[in-house]
């Protein structure tokens, strides 16, 4: 294919003007479109793309996405591969770093990071500080944004080893936070970390150890949590993700764009699906209502919550993993009731041409629910989890941000709706 090929003819028929436009990766350059004019004076044409649905907002080499063929890799390895044979930390320095690490380069890694989950004191006080009732969500995206006051030398994103070091602090961190904004709620102790553990045995410590010497994890438990974290770890440009680069285009230090990710994380409509479905499969209460609830799906009276996918077309590979890690939890802590009817509505759905003609398959929120609720987990910690696990996808997508010499400080533009030039009335006409 020639050069020639690699273009767009357009003809402007308010001027008859022909443009061509150079394709490149499968995209056009929206400033392109600014050329096409009807007058030297006048504004070129924008692109109106409410919520960024065919939009590119940069170039990145982290995670791939084919949503028809049902398709999630990082940095080239398919998800379901690292699920089974990585580990979470080991993924977090395959998405930072872009490449998988040697014996030495992971052993320095887990190392600098079990190094680093302890938090200042003030911290602590600063936590504490939270309403009786205050949603974990909040707390954590307070206490991220607040780490920056702790390094003020996180704001010089210039110096890679300094980036090196306030990405070690944020993902050693985040457990801690997570777990203490749960205990918070529940009115317990904090629990310091234990640097003897694991990274998720040491969260799961400060999440339940109560006054035993040490706190030893059901290695299921703690391996089905490890995937979890790894499923969630990056996901493209959602939306949270779109929130750290929009904050982090300003130049700000990564624990405020990594806040903002929090902050959009924290809206039902991106973190809190997973619970929706909880809600969903106890309204249905038992096998023999899916009948009912399914026809009340195609009536427009109930909604199939965890199921379809704004990327996926087809079956969200993440939700076949996260099936499979179901046994292991459930042979721990018992079989979650509501299992039965989440199996039994996706076998009936999945072979319903009304679902499957729309390609509603289940996502990775449809047994994620389910699996935090038996670890014993109340609804509104789902989406700390959510954050923990996402956090090196959040710091990658950063990192790649402030190195890309294409970025610009983000600012949309607009279609102006409102008035114009409205003549000032002054209060006393006005209140006459």
């Amino acid at each position: 294919m020639t050069d020639a090929d690699q273009s767009l003819s357009v003809r402007d028929n308010r001027t008859g003007k022909d443009y061509t436009l150079e394709i490149t990766d499968g995209t056009l350059r929206a400033a392109d479109f600014a050329k096409i004019r009807t007058d030297e004076d006048e504004p070129g044409l924008a692109l109106y793309d409410p919520g960024f649905t065919n939009t590119a907002s940069c170039r990145s080499a982290v995670t791939f996405i084919d949503g028809e063929k049902g398709i999630l890799e990082y940095r080239g390895y398919p998800i379901e591969q690292l699920a089974e044979k990585s580990t979470f930390l080991e993924v977090a320095y395959l998405l930072i770093y872009g490449e998988l690490p040697s014996k030495e380069q992971y052993e320095q890694w887990v190392h600098e990071i079990t190094y680093h989950t302890f938090v200042h004191e003030n911290v602590k006080g600063f936590m504490h500080g939270f309403r009786y009732d205050a949603h974990p969500m909040g707390m954590l995206m307070a206490s991220v944004g607040a780490l920056s006051t702790f390094y003020p030398e996180s704001n010089d994103i210039k110096d890679a080893d300094n980036r090196h070091l306030q990405i070690v602090r944020m993902i050693a961190k985040m457990p801690t936070l997570g777990a203490w904004a749960f205990r918070h709620a529940q009115g317990k102790p904090f629990v310091y970390p234990d640097n003897e553990l694991s990274y998720t045995e040491n969260f799961l410590s400060m999440l339940f150890r109560m006054s035993e010497q040490s706190y030893a994890a059901d290695p299921r438990i703690a391996k089905a949590l490890d995937v979890l974290f790894i499923l969630h770890a990056d996901h493209e440009q959602n939306c949270s993700t779109n929130a750290v680069r929009s904050v982090g285009s300003s130049q700000v230090d990564p624990y405020s764009s990594v806040a903002a990710g929090v902050a959009a994380l924290y809206g039902p409509l991106h973190g809190g699906a997973n619970e929706a479905v909880l809600k969903m499969l106890r309204r249905i209460g038992s096998k023999e209502n899916i009948p009912d609830f399914i026809q009340g799906v195609k009536d427009g009276d109930e909604r199939l919550m965890g199921f379809g996918h704004r990327v996926y077309k087809n079956y969200d590979p993440r939700a076949k993993i996260i099936k499979k890690a179901c046994d292991d939890v459930f042979e721990v802590t018992g079989v979650n009731p509501l299992l039965e009817i989440a199996q039994e509505l996706e076998k009936i759905a999945l072979e319903d041409d009304y679902f499957v003609q729309r390609k509603l398959y289940p996502n990775v929120d449809f047994y994620s629910g389910l699996i935090y609720e038996a670890l014993s987990f109340p609804p509104e910690m789902f989406t700390v989890l959510f954050a923990i696990g996402r956090t090196p996808g959040w710091l990658a997508q950063w990192l790649e941000l402030v190195q890309d010499k294409e970025q610009k400080i983000a600012r949309p533009k607009q279609i102006y709706t409102g008035d114009r030039t409205v003549d000032f009335v002054p209060r006393e006409e006005r209140w006459a």
